[in-house]
């Protein structure tokens, strides 16, 4: 068996920075223990798999370690596959997934626009650990669906933690966002997950999910311009639509190949 495989650079114009993503064509979907087993041979931060439908493509989502229910930078990467490599002849493409719904990524210029679900903020207490992992005592602590967030006071502050992912990796919760104003954008943010197999995300589309409700809400402001400061980075150009978020980036393509079986 042979299964087309590309790799995606995604929140980037340019190789070698943004998030890279693989993403893979199936005829039908193989065994969850199969899809895991590529997952983890990639050693990305997601594997894309998508099996065509009627209407567009069911799409699934694997860190090294586990099924997620929700990854932006794989869905901007299937969809850059599919307008670039594939001609995908339509402006927008219907993903079909098992726990977010339907998700849309249209082409509007440069950019790729996905719409995806918005995630409401609530505030709360820093659960045990927290403090002493990120090494800092936040301004604020929000929980979310699956996510903490925890604003901090600077970009600055932002780009200068260094977790113990060892100690984060044992705070409840899937994965921690941080944030705080940006200097050049609206906001800034980085993302860890060390829980999933990912102790830092180089740009996190889900995570902007939560980011962008919370953001339009302080500055008064549904358009949003973010960068994502991890060693890679990555541009975020964001809207927010009530139940609902407008993410869009840039991607390039790294790889194309095929997995053998």
């Amino acid at each position: 068996m042979r299964i087309p495989l590309y790799q995606v650079d995604a929140f980037t114009s340019q190789v070698f920075a943004g998030n890279p993503a693989a993403v893979c064509f199936l005829d039908q979907w193989l065994d969850d223990s199969v899809l895991q087993a590529i997952a983890a041979e990639n050693n990305l931060s997601e594997t894309a798999f998508l099996v065509r439908n009627a209407d567009g493509f069911d799409l699934r989502w694997f860190t090294p370690v586990i099924e997620v229910a929700l990854c932006g930078h794989a869905t901007l990467a299937s969809a850059f596959v599919l307008f670039t490599c594939k001609q995908w002849p339509e402006e927008s493409i219907r993903f079909q997934t098992r726990k977010s719904g339907e998700l849309v990524v249209t082409r509007r210029g440069d950019l790729l626009e996905m719409d995806f679900p918005a995630r409401l903020a609530y505030p709360r207490t820093s659960p045990e650990g927290l403090n002493e992992a990120l090494s800092l005592t936040p301004k604020e602590v929000f929980g979310s669906s699956e996510d903490l967030l925890v604003v901090l006071d600077s970009e600055r502050n932002v780009k200068a933690v260094k977790p113990d992912f060892v100690s984060l990796e044992r705070v409840a919760c899937r994965g921690i966002i941080i944030t705080a104003r940006g200097d050049q954008s609206d906001f800034v943010s980085r993302f860890f997950a060390p829980r999933v197999g990912v102790p830092e995300d180089p740009v996190t589309g889900s995570a902007h999910c939560v980011l962008i409700p919370y953001w339009a809400g302080k500055l008064r402001k549904n358009d949003l311009h973010a960068f994502q400061v991890s060693k890679r980075g990555g541009e975020l150009f964001c809207k927010y639509a009530g139940e609902r978020v407008k993410i869009a980036g840039k991607a390039v393509l790294y790889m194309e190949g095929f997995i053998t079986l």
